[in-house]
């Protein structure tokens, strides 16, 4: 009898060498040597020389493509810098998510040829720790502020980036940046997330919850001309904050109003007014889709 294989198994054993393949083409082709990707990946050359030359087996479908765009967020950290537990703890969120979407689940079932979707279905049915929320955000930050681009997409009043469990309902319930994200000699600086760190970005995204629950990230940059442009091209659902006379309470009213008016928004671009810098805040529904579209953003600019 065929030995029983659990999905971690099929994650080890069908969808990583697939990540680690496509990481490696990437990197490769970004000018890595084969001995410096090994190490990146914490496999051999040699094991880097066969995937270089399409030696493993391909997935398909759906989850070739999600194992495409993961692999491609992968060796974006590793070229940006990041640490190498900072790439672990994104692999085990991109585990966890597509259990959760059933992408993992139904190649799974093809994996040991059963059509039970009992086996996976209800693996990852609790909502992420706030241990999870803190991680994520600050996987998301440490990938900004490798970013040196972003330092002239900083407003005045500084970036603050935000990220809620899942219905927020009090300031406590949202992590966000103690001091925001600052300058300090042309260098990104911030402390790690806390949370209830921003009453302003909590009640944002509490406000945005109630009508999609799913955006559950915000970051906060600064608003000119050239990031308007920036936005129209990058084709982001827009909304607009152009009452310049208003309360910190009436600003968020207003974001919400967008919202409920366009329905699901990437960015909300505040005019400022009496008082208030403009700014744009960029929507997500966690931190690293923000940064990929803040990431947009950019290749505009």
């Amino acid at each position: 009898m065929e030995a029983v294989k659990t999905p971690c198994e099929f994650w080890a054993e069908e969808v990583m060498p697939n990540i680690r393949a496509k990481v490696a083409g990437i990197l490769y082709s970004k000018g890595f040597t084969q001995a410096r990707i090994a190490e990146h990946l914490g496999i051999t050359q040699a094991m880097v020389s066969k995937y270089l030359a399409g030696k493993y087996k391909e997935l398909g479908g759906e989850l070739a493509k999600e194992v495409e765009s993961i692999s491609e967020e992968i060796a974006a950290l590793i070229i940006y810098g990041a640490r190498k537990e900072d790439v672990i703890r994104f692999l085990n969120r991109a585990f966890f998510k597509m259990f959760k979407s059933g992408i993992l689940c139904k190649g799974y079932l093809e994996y040991i040829g059963s059509d039970d979707e009992s086996l996976c279905k209800d693996i990852f049915s609790e909502e992420p720790s706030r241990t999870q929320v803190l991680e994520e955000l600050n996987l998301a930050l440490n990938g900004l502020l490798q970013d040196m681009k972003f330092l002239k997409l900083i407003p005045e009043i500084r970036s603050n980036f935000a990220y809620s469990v899942s219905n927020p309902k009090e300031k406590n319930d949202v992590a966000a940046i103690p001091g925001r994200i600052t300058v300090v000699k042309d260098k990104l600086y911030a402390l790690p997330p806390e949370f209830g760190a921003s009453e302003h970005m909590a009640k944002v995204l509490i406000a945005i919850s109630e009508m999609f629950p799913e955006v559950r990230a915000v970051l906060n940059i600064k608003y000119d001309e050239h990031i308007y442009d920036a936005l129209k091209n990058a084709e982001f659902a827009i909304g607009f904050v152009e009452k310049e006379e208003r309360e910190e309470d009436e600003t968020i009213q207003l974001i919400a109003q967008e919202f409920k008016k366009r329905g699901k928004l990437d960015a909300v671009v505040d005019k400022g007014g009496f008082g208030i810098e403009p700014c744009v805040y960029v929507f997500g529904e966690d931190p690293i889709e923000v940064v990929e579209k803040v990431k947009r953003l950019e290749s505009f600019l």
